[in-house]
């Protein structure tokens, strides 16, 4: 594989939330049986994580498997190593319906760091952003501004977006915008740093 080229370089912003382009990353689509004990070995021998239960990730950035669908997973692993995990995939599903593509290059990947990420996406997405509706290690798909994306929170202060890389500068911009100082929310993060 050649050389990792992120979508916008490593942009940083530092507002009352940290922003920043995470760089590139290896990521597969894989569609399939999920229950499956054979998907279970595949998702083993890509990543190292267990198949997540229902709207969870096991692991994250580097090596992880994410819930995106009932019959589909976003699996994580470093970007150097995308053609081995297809392959690990390929060949532990051999003879079984399947489908598996490396997205590695079609993905921008972003972190939030500070104690207002919640506000930051309220600010920005539909989903109920609140402890008891997105616990930490919940994984949700839907949409930030106009494009669709996907995010976890790793902590109460760090989270990772996932969208496409044709929408990177509108995200990077949409995310900025929403984490300038004395635009905070300060509903789920009275005091944010």
């Amino acid at each position: 594989m050649s050389d990792p080229q992120s979508a916008l370089t490593g942009a940083v912003y530092q507002g009352y939330v940290k922003v920043a382009e995470a760089g590139a990353q290896g990521m597969l689509t894989l569609r399939g049986d999920l229950p499956s004990a054979v998907m279970a070995e595949a998702v083993k021998a890509a990543t190292g994580q267990s198949v997540p239960a229902a709207r969870q990730i096991e692991g994250g950035l580097g090596t992880g498997a994410a819930w995106a669908s009932p019959d589909e997973l976003l699996l994580f692993c470093p970007y150097s190593a995308s053609a081995e995990a297809l392959e690990h995939v390929s060949k532990a599903l051999e003879g079984n319906h399947f489908l598996a593509a490396d997205v590695s290059d079609a993905r921008a990947v972003f972190t939030l760091e500070g104690s207002a990420i919640r506000d930051l996406l309220a600010k920005l997405c539909p989903a109920d952003m609140s402890p008891e509706a997105l616990p930490v290690g919940d994984y949700r798909r839907s949409h930030i501004g106009q494009v669709a994306a996907a995010f976890w929170l790793e902590s109460e202060s760090k989270a990772t977006v996932v969208c496409f890389r044709s929408v990177a500068t509108y995200m990077f911009d949409l995310l900025k915008t929403a984490a300038e100082p004395g635009g905070e929310l300060r509903y789920f993060a009275p005091t944010a740093t």
